[in-house]
């Protein structure tokens, strides 16, 4: 057996007898380069940074591109940094999985220090500020989700923790973006060094979200007089402080006990899951798929590792803003929702076995195919159609791949407006495209409705995903009985025109009465949406090359 922890540089043979590629850098020596000259922190230590971002580092270390190691730090969980990056001196086992049940099994050493970023981590606290302060330090990314940027409640008011922060000033912030700004705000009182601030969380407009937010509060503190105008001048100067958008695409679920289970008749010890208090799902493993992308803009003041050569693509804005939308509104988003609506509706607990449904297959194929490539713009650096293939044929599929549909369920209505609405938006913009013809995407908006009944296609009631709109959708269809004659109408027309869902009324492009018309024929008894998505394939749908 070999632990994670184990001497890899003069004990390779154990390693490579459990199947594990090791680095051949020396972990020490890096973690001293690291503390001497910092390049690369990363906000946000869970699953996809160990699956992804702490690859990258590794290749370019092994390259030797890159002469110093990541900085992580932890906003969510202090037992991850505890039981997870301490415990296993900052490594990791990734394991990419394959369809055909084969692993490809590295581990990675590129991690030179994990802290919990919290007032409450004193150490850790003052450690990273000591990062932000240095000239070295080039780049800062962010996996935090998209609830670690937000400053808002869902009616737009800033929320009280926002409030409280920014009445409070830098000394002791509690939100993960007045932390960041207390960061700059100590870059900027020792030097004014450069530096680039590259979100890689999965939604679109990342980077000017996170400049959003950190405005937000640094207007706040200037108001309040706890800062000066130069501060802000430093901010918006791009020369300065750049926010690059990014688009970034990898499936990498909680670690899976199947592939824990392997592991260990593998002969790696380490393959233990821990559940955190916090109900983190982590393991000195992480398990992730072939597939990857990662589109960045070149935007980055104080220099930058050379990503292109660990396989990210670097390139300007514009064509970042097209990878992204093709991804998130065509090629991958909308069928993981579909999947993920219909999937929770019909019982299903895994996106691969959905793959094995031929009907789901089919949806998904029209909705991406048939109802999305028409509109969508071709970013050049990735083929569409080639990208869906990929995504139908190979990833999806994939058994080793645990993701749930209850997973990609939530927030669900968050998502829709990009995720349908800009496809639907595109229909009835552009000559000759009318968003009437749509079929699939309002079949799927119907099932969106039928979800939130939360009562299943065989009648039994289950629990939906959270969503922060949850309760107030409910009460459009939470009074509503399969088999009943209700006026659906009624119950709907106050969703469907409200653009904050949809981008716009449905009513108003010609798909209103349409969803009405699928999400009736679902209610009608016990198996109607099997039923109501059979017959929608049978009249509707088209070819698919």
């Amino acid at each position: 057996m070999v632990k994670l922890t184990d001497d890899y540089l003069n004990n390779k043979a154990a390693f490579e007898q459990a199947g594990i590629k090791v680095p051949t850098y020396d972990q020490a020596a890096l973690k001293q380069a690291t503390a001497d000259h910092p390049r690369w922190v990363h906000f946000g230590g869970g699953n996809l940074f160990r699956a992804f971002h702490a690859a990258i580092a590794n290749t370019l270390i092994e390259k030797g591109e890159l002469d110093s190691g990541v900085i992580v730090g932890e906003t969510y969980d202090d037992d991850v940094v505890k039981d997870i990056y301490q415990a296993y001196n900052n490594r990791i086992l990734r394991v990419v999985t394959k369809a055909d049940g084969n692993f490809d099994k590295e581990l990675f050493a590129s991690v030179a220090e994990a802290y919990f970023f919290n007032p409450s981590h004193e150490d850790d606290w003052n450690n990273l500020f000591d990062v932000f302060k240095k000239d070295s330090l080039q780049v800062v990314t962010f996996s935090i989700t998209e609830k670690g940027y937000n400053l808002r409640t869902v009616n737009g008011d800033l929320n009280d923790l926002t409030k409280a922060d920014i009445a409070n000033g830098p000394e002791k912030p509690r939100g993960n973006m007045a932390g960041l700004v207390s960061l700059l705000l100590a870059r900027f009182n020792n030097g004014k060094a450069p530096l680039a601030l590259l979100s890689t969380d999965n939604f679109s407009q990342n980077g000017d979200r996170l400049k959003e937010s950190v405005l937000t509060i640094a207007k706040g503190w200037q108001e309040n007089g706890f800062v000066g105008a130069d501060f802000l001048a430093y901010l918006q100067d791009p020369q300065q402080i750049s926010f690059p958008l990014s688009m970034i695409d990898r499936i990498t679920p909680n670690p899976a006990e199947a592939v824990g289970d392997k592991l260990a008749a593998a002969g790696f010890e380490d393959h233990e899951i821990v559940h955190t208090p916090k109900h983190t799902n982590i393991a000195p493993f992480t398990n992730t798929e072939e597939a990857h992308y990662l589109v960045v803009e070149d935007a980055f003041p104080n220099g930058r590792p050379k990503f292109e050569d660990a396989g990210v693509i670097v390139t300007d804005r514009d064509t970042v803003n097209d990878a992204d939308e093709m991804k998130v509104t065509t090629c991958l988003n909308p069928l993981h929702t579909a999947l993920a609506i219909f999937g929770s509706v019909l019982g299903f607990d895994s996106i691969a076995k959905e793959l094995q449904n031929k009907d789901l297959v089919a949806l998904i194929k029209q909705i991406g195919y048939v109802e999305g490539l028409p509109v969508v713009t071709d970013p050049k650096v990735i083929n569409p159609k080639d990208f869906i293939n990929q995504l139908v044929t190979k990833r999806l599929p994939n058994p080793y791949i645990p993701d749930t549909p209850q997973r990609i369920a939530t927030d669900t209505s968050q998502k829709i407006p990009v995720r349908y609405g800009v496809t639907i938006k595109h229909y009835d913009e552009r000559d000759g495209f009318d968003p009437a013809t749509l079929e699939f995407i309002p079949l799927t908006i119907a099932a969106w409705f039928r979800y939130l009944m939360a009562v299943n296609d065989e009648g039994a009631s289950f629990e939906p995903s959270p969503d922060p709109m949850m309760a107030d959708l409910q009460k459009y269809v939470g009074d509503i009985k399969l088999g009943d004659d209700v006026d659906v109408h009624a119950h709907l027309k106050d969703v469907l025109t409200n653009t904050s869902i949809f981008g716009q009324d449905l009513y108003a492009v010609g798909l209103g009465e349409k969803v009405e018309n699928y999400f009736k024929q679902m209610i009608a008894g016990k198996g109607a949406i099997v039923a109501t998505l059979e017959k929608a394939l049978a009249d509707h749908a088209q070819a698919v090359d």
